[in-house]
């Protein structure tokens, strides 16, 4: 009876011991076996590094977004999925976000274009305008563009500006010859006083081609600058040269 006892306490402690022990090391092993471990952080780490760290955590790694950025030197990882610090199976595959340098942009010919066309040009193409200089150019329409840097074609990094000139148009105190050609005589005489010029003479000659009486030619070429205003002579067309002899035999 006595054994019988012994048998049975020496058994109660063994399996006091065993409980202690599963509950204690083997259950608590096997739980953290199951949750993972704790991630490690790559962030700021060169793309080759962490893959390295990862590998030796026994984790995958995949690069799966890239960031546009002149804060970070390329190839850094800036991002991570799961972050880090989280806990994660072993096995789990890692998203790396990783840097690259300033994406290259072409940039836009924005000569003869006016300062809002190219401002919208320039915005489309991820680029702004930088500083605008202005200067007198008679040959190019007053607020549009005459000069730019970097050139029309060249790259320059997203969200960097471009500098621009725009036209004043014809310098004060200049005068700039209108373009009559194909005007009615009357209108062609408007035109040149608006413009601050004389008509000089008229001369006439036969045409089938242009509607009667309608400029063929001046005498000053159309976009020339005067420091003063003069005359200038027209040639108007007619159909018969017979119609011009009789108004003046009638006047």
């Amino acid at each position: 009876m006595k054994k019988i006892t012994s048998y049975i306490s020496i058994l109660g402690v063994v399996s006091i011991a065993v409980i202690v022990l599963i509950d204690n090391l083997i259950m608590p092993a096997y739980v953290r076996q199951r949750e993972g471990r704790y991630m490690v952080n790559v962030v700021n780490k060169s793309v080759k590094y962490a893959k390295k760290i990862l590998a030796s955590e026994g984790y995958r790694s995949l690069i799966s977004d890239t960031l546009y950025s002149s804060a970070y030197p390329p190839g850094t990882v800036v991002d991570q999925y799961p972050a880090p610090n989280m806990r994660v199976k072993e096995g789990r595959t890692v998203r790396l976000k990783i840097s690259q340098g300033e994406k290259m942009v072409i940039v836009p010919d924005l000569v003869g274009r006016s300062h809002r066309s190219a401002k919208l040009e320039l915005n489309q193409a991820g680029l702004e305008i930088d500083t605008v200089y202005k200067e007198y150019n008679s040959d190019v329409p007053f607020g549009n563009v005459t000069w730019q840097y970097p050139k029309g074609g060249d790259q320059l990094s997203r969200g960097m500006g471009v500098h621009i000139t725009t036209s004043l148009g014809v310098p004060p105190n200049f005068f700039q010859i209108p373009n009559v050609f194909g005007l009615s005589k009357k209108k062609a005489i408007k035109e040149l006083e608006k413009s601050g010029f004389k008509l000089g003479k008229i001369y006439y000659r036969q045409n089938e081609e242009l509607i009667p009486f309608t400029v063929l030619n001046q005498s000053v070429p159309p976009g020339t600058v005067l420091e003063e205003p003069s005359a200038v002579d027209l040639t108007i067309s007619v159909l018969d040269m017979q119609d011009i002899f009789n108004q003046i035999i009638v006047k």
